[in-house]
This record gives structure tokens, C-alpha cells and sequence, in this order.
């Protein structure tokens, strides 16, 4: 587990960017990196991996689709630990991979409160169904605990 930040001084302590393998979220992970680079705080990527849909489970009968959903989620997670621990220290900045599983909005709340997220930075959801029910971008914001940026 990673340590909430005691970081004195100007300047965010820790910043929070939520990756899930999307190009708005690896956009988002590109701009947390230079933030914190230029701010000299630690920066904490939060990879959430989503539970299968009860639908899918239930109509999955040989397991495929599952086993399909978790293959993905493992090529994500490998993704983002090979950039955490060979490119991004390169970039002399601090940076750690925290990986969850639930629900992602939930799991971002979790992880900024216990890391004392000064920022939570996250990419914008391309998904149509978003603009109905609302996104983890906007519930973030809504939340209004930390300042958000959302990452086109």
C-alpha cells in the first residue's frame, strides 16, 4: 500500500490519474505525468478493473467471455506497470500503479481519499450512454472533494 502524502510545500503533494487502457485515459496519464513532473509531487495511477456484467455471467456458460474480459484487463494491467517501472522514472518523476477491482468512480474515491489526493486527473468517456447516465469524469467533479481535470 502506498502512503498518504505528507508532502510540505507549495504545490500538490500527490496527484491521481485514473488509467483503463483507453486513449482519453492514456492521454490523461501523458498530461498527469508532466504535471507532476513540473511540480515535483508523486503521481499515483489508478487502474480499476471492472467485475464481468451479472448478464454476461449468467449467458456465459463456458466461461469464454469471462475469460476474455480478464485476458483484457491482465494486457492493461501489464501496459501500465511496464510504463510505471521503465519509462515514466526516465522522466524523474515518482510514480506508483495501484490496481482495484469494483467499481471505478468508487474505487477513484477510495484510492484519493486515502492517498490524500491534492488532484484527480481522468480521460473523457467516449461512451454514448455516459452523456445519459453520467460519467466517472463527472461524478468525479460532482463529488467536489478535489479539483478534477478531465483529459479529452
Amino acid at each position: 500500500m502506498i502512503e498518504p502524502s505528507s508532502t510540505p510545500g507549495d504545490g500538490p503533494g500527490t496527484i491521481l490519474v485514473g488509467v483503463d487502457g483507453s486513449t482519453s485515459s492514456l492521454r490523461a496519464a501523458a498530461y498527469a505525468v508532466g504535471l507532476a513532473r513540473r511540480q515535483r509531487c508523486r503521481l499515483v495511477a489508478v487502474y480499476v478493473r471492472t467485475l464481468p456484467a451479472t448478464v454476461l455471467s449468467l449467458a456465459d456458460t463456458g466461461g469464454s467471455a469471462a475469460t476474455n474480459v480478464v485476458d483484457a484487463h491482465d494486457a492493461v494491467e501489464r501496459q501500465l506497470r511496464d510504463a510505471v517501472e521503465h519509462y515514466i522514472p526516465l522522466l524523474s518523476v515518482d510514480a506508483h500503479l495501484v490496481v482495484r477491482t469494483g467499481e471505478p468512480y468508487t474505487e477513484l474515491v477510495d484510492a484519493a481519499r486515502q492517498l490524500n489526493a491534492d488532484a484527480v486527473i481522468v480521460g473523457r468517456s467516449a461512451n454514448a450512454l455516459h452523456r445519459i447516465a453520467g460519467s466517472v469524469a463527472v461524478k468525479l467533479v460532482r463529488c467536489g472533494r478535489w479539483p478534477v481535470t478531465v483529459v479529452p
